[in-house]
């Protein structure tokens, strides 16, 4: 649960995307823009995909969900596998791949490790910007030959607030492991503070009920609950976990539901 984030929207840098951008539009209530902005955040869907960019002198440059190559690429070839501190966190096991609910998906990449490790994982995003840039990133890596078979099968995307979904999953089909990821603010030492993070805070805003939804997640899930954490940041709401999983700069907080 967030503040209130601002309304961004949607240009095209070719005429012939008109079509999908509307369509675009439509799905996640994106206004659509006849030109892009003189300042501020906003989406262009161009022929490699969605970007979200900023009007500024100084921006950085554009962020694009993009699971194939880059960064997400090398995680996935040299992640650490089902060895990983994520996977352990989540509580893969041989023979044993539990069903995930993250539903604080921001750009998606730690659903989409899980789901290359044999997960089934739903990714609940509330707003729409980012929600439509996790939709354009898995319509692209569903279309791979490498990846798409299992991207289809096991990444689904609910765009809708975390608490009512996780609500309506306890009432119908409760997921394994629900995960959180909530907003934190980077510290000095904090490398992800680069562009994507500086640019999901200021559109996003601060979770503002993290603990709420923490309360809501041990109400679903059927085995526990991860809270990922920087590594030196206090419990979340300052309720002590069952156990921790870490890595070298995360910790995976685990509440046990068993």
């Amino acid at each position: 649960m967030r503040e209130c984030c601002p309304v961004i929207g949607l240009t095209i840098d070719q005429r012939l995307l008109a079509g999908s951008a509307r369509r675009l539009a439509e799905r996640f209530e994106v206004p659509l823009l006849d030109r892009p902005p003189v300042t501020g955040f906003y989406l262009c869907l161009t022929g490699d995909g969605l970007e979200l960019r900023q009007a500024a002198p100084s921006a950085a440059g554009p962020i694009r969900v993009d699971y194939a190559t880059g960064a997400m690429g090398h995680r996935l070839r040299f992640g650490g596998g089902r060895g990983q501190a994520l996977a352990r966190a989540a509580g893969i096991k041989p023979g044993f791949n539990p069903t995930i609910c993250d539903a604080t998906a921001g750009l998606g990449r730690d659903a989409f490790v899980l789901a290359s490790l044999g997960c089934r994982v739903t990714l609940c995003e509330r707003s729409p910007v980012i929600a439509a840039l996790l939709a354009d990133g898995l319509e692209r890596a569903a279309l791979r030959s490498d990846i798409g078979g299992w991207v289809s099968q096991r990444l689904r995307l609910v765009h809708a607030e975390a608490a009512s979904e996780l609500a309506r999953l306890a009432a119908t089909d409760r997921p394994d492991v629900v995960y959180l990821d909530p907003m934190y603010p980077p510290g000095k030492d904090h490398v992800l503070a680069k562009k994507e993070m500086r640019a999901l805070q200021q559109i996003l805003g601060a979770d503002q009920d993290s603990g709420k939804l923490l309360e809501v997640a041990l109400g679903c899930a059927r085995r526990r609950v991860v809270v990922k954490r920087p590594k030196r940041a206090g419990w979340l709401d300052d309720r002590k976990p069952a156990s921790a999983i870490e890595s070298r700069k995360t910790r995976y907080d685990l509440y046990v539901t068993l």
